[in-house]
């Protein structure tokens, strides 16, 4: 773990010029590839997720990595300290910049995913990303699983469990991320769920606009259909940027 965002910033101190993470939700590789190609002069970064993971397999990481954008495989891991651990390692030999694996997992295994991690990477920048609460959940439907506690009081205690473990940052709705900034300034905030105005939440329960994520103090933003469903992704990109007015950031940064 580097605890930077890979320009070597620590994320309390500055967030990245251009903070649009790309979901590459899409079936095949080739779509993957060919979004990422016309994107990759707008965007900060990709994701990539259980479809292209469990398609095409991890060498779509280092085949999209090459474009220049750091990588996030969106792998969800969760299972015992020692899968988990070769799980991570295998995504880290793969290129990945970040990992991501539940909170739920405990303590342990978000470390045996950091040792993982570290290990597969060997020098290059590669960090855990812990999810703390499904942006798809909200208190009822937590609820339904047994889980008393609020979202805000769950990824709070979860924040903290992955600070301890050694994780990079964590992946937290935008509702949550004034309790994060509290309780584990120090992580780095991704935040999934963002829709700009105008645009259908789908299966998102606690989704937010691109604006309120980053006023909210959020790093990085996931954001999938809202772009690659775009009749020009490229131009939905920009237009996204151009929206967040950020400091010394302009199209295609």
């Amino acid at each position: 773990m580097t605890g930077s965002m890979g320009d070597g910033s620590n994320p309390t101190e500055s967030r990245p010029r251009n903070p649009i993470l790309v979901a590459l939700d899409v079936p095949t590789g080739e779509d993957a590839v060919r979004l990422a190609r016309e994107l990759s002069p707008h965007v900060g970064g990709f994701k990539v997720g259980l479809e292209l993971l469990t398609g095409p397999g991890p060498a779509i990481v280092g085949v999209i990595g090459r474009l220049g954008k750091p990588v996030f495989a969106d792998a969800k891991l969760h299972d015992i300290p020692n899968t988990v651990r070769a799980a991570a390692r295998h995504l880290g030999e793969a290129g990945a910049r970040w990992v991501t694996a539940h909170a739920a997992g405990g303590r342990a295994m978000l470390e045996a995913a950091v040792e993982g991690l570290r290990e597969g990477a060997g020098a290059r920048a590669a960090g855990i990303l812990a999810i703390t609460v499904l942006t798809s959940l909200d208190q009822d439907a937590l609820a339904a699983t047994g889980v008393a506690a609020t979202p805000g009081k769950l990824a709070a205690v979860r924040a903290r469990l992955a600070r301890e473990a050694g994780c990079e940052g964590v992946i937290t709705s935008v509702r949550e991320l004034g309790v994060i900034s509290d309780v584990a300034p120090q992580l780095l905030r991704v935040t999934p769920g963002i829709r700009p105005v105008g645009v259908d939440s789908h299966d998102q329960a606690r989704a937010a606009t691109p604006a309120e994520g980053m006023e909210r103090g959020a790093h990085y933003l996931v954001i999938g259909r809202a772009i690659t469903g775009a009749p020009e992704p490229g131009r939905a990109a920009l237009d996204i940027l151009s929206g967040l007015d950020l400091p010394g950031t302009s199209p295609g940064s």
